[in-house]
């Protein structure tokens, strides 16, 4: 999630800057001097990268800002987008659990009773970024100008989200085509939390937080000494903490680098269990068969097919496997997410500026993993 134009571009997508020169992994496989040329890379305030190699983590933090009183990798991050990581895990356990199949009509979850005619947009549809939906919903653009360098989608509650949805059909057949939508993101948000009785908010933090004891991760920013502060596009104008409005489900969540490299090191070695079953009130982690279900490849798109999708991730191949991904970018930061099971790697990186064109972060943090 970004400004409402368009989310950060994804690596090999037109327009997108050349990696810079990093030390490749062959030369130097000191991941405190590979992180370190990363930090250097980026020209934000502040800058985090922090790796988990096999279970051994290295952090190393920087920024054209003087250091804040709290260290950098203690603060919690905006990371947009890369929510969608976090709300695809979500389903995933929601279906693992029995309580839905993904084949659900959006409509009959918001609006039960309501004919969903023959063609629905399903949960599933709305996951993948194949419902036919626009980027953004009817009648946003209008109400975000006024708060368009600040907090557009605070203009746009879940209500107006809803009604949207339900007033305005696809522009395309669902399953069709693929098409990246926060909207759509945001109405599935909405969508699970009808169905089950429950906030968004509150799905996340008790089947997805919780369970993997992500106590510096949530929905909502807690303040000044544990919330990192974003710019602007100038790298020195402050920006209000991020109100996702009714996108919550699509950009609304904030952590710490460690509690990402938990979350991440997840995926990288889900947790057995004697009967593959978990309390939903179990700190020790979700069970396996729903942080492998969002490794699974669902669709494949691109010259090639060179673009694969599960309901969590982008997914590249490489030389040793597959490498999984995620950015995310709200009004004044960026994150990058990702992992490559292969070598038992996981990254996150974070900055504190909003992203701008010829970016160098996105770049830097794709690089890095992909030459593990």
């Amino acid at each position: 999630m970004t400004a409402p134009a368009a989310d950060t571009p994804w690596p090999g997508v037109a327009g997108e800057p050349p990696a810079p020169d990093l030390p490749r992994a062959a030369d130097a496989p000191d991941w405190p001097a590979r992180l370190a040329a990363a930090v250097d890379a980026v020209d934000a305030p502040d800058v985090v990268f922090a790796v988990s190699h096999h279970g051994t983590r290295t952090v190393r933090t920087g920024g054209t800002a003087p250091p804040p009183p709290d260290p950098r990798d203690g603060l919690r991050y905006e990371l947009g987008s890369a929510t969608k990581a976090f709300t695809g895990l979500l389903l995933a356990d929601l279906v693992r659990d029995g309580r839905l199949t993904g084949g659900e009509a959006a409509v009959s979850c918001l609006r039960p009773g309501r004919d969903p005619g023959p063609t629905p947009v399903t949960l599933a549809h709305l996951l993948t970024h194949t419902s036919g939906l626009p980027a953004l919903p009817a009648g946003f653009l209008p109400r975000a100008l006024p708060a368009w360098r600040t907090n557009p989608y605070a203009r746009y509650p879940a209500a107006r989200v809803v009604d949207a949805f339900l007033r305005h059909g696809p522009r395309h057949r669902p399953g069709s085509r693929w098409g990246y939508s926060n909207y759509g993101v945001a109405v599935l948000g909405h969508a699970l939390a009808a169905v089950t009785g429950t906030a968004w908010d509150d799905l996340v933090t008790e089947r997805v937080l919780r369970p993997l004891a992500l106590g510096g991760t949530g929905p909502w920013p807690l303040g000044p000494g544990l919330d990192a502060g974003g710019h602007g596009r100038d790298g020195r104008t402050p920006v209000p903490a991020f109100d996702p409005g009714g996108f919550a489900a699509a950009g609304a969540i904030r952590a710490t680098p460690h509690d990402l490299l938990t979350f991440l090191e997840a995926h990288l070695a889900p947790p057995e269990g004697p009967s593959g079953e978990l309390s939903e009130q179990s700190s020790e982690g979700l069970p396996a068969a729903s942080l492998r279900a969002v490794l699974t490849p669902v669709l494949r798109r691109g010259i090639g097919h060179r673009h694969e999708h599960t309901v969590s991730w982008f997914r590249h191949p490489t030389p040793r496997g597959p490498m999984y991904f995620h950015s995310g970018a709200t009004m004044g930061q960026q994150a990058f997410l990702g992992f490559a099971p292969g070598t038992g790697t996981a990254l996150a990186a974070l900055c504190t500026r909003r992203f701008r064109l010829r970016d160098t972060f996105v770049a830097t943090a794709y690089a890095l993993l992909a030459d593990t």
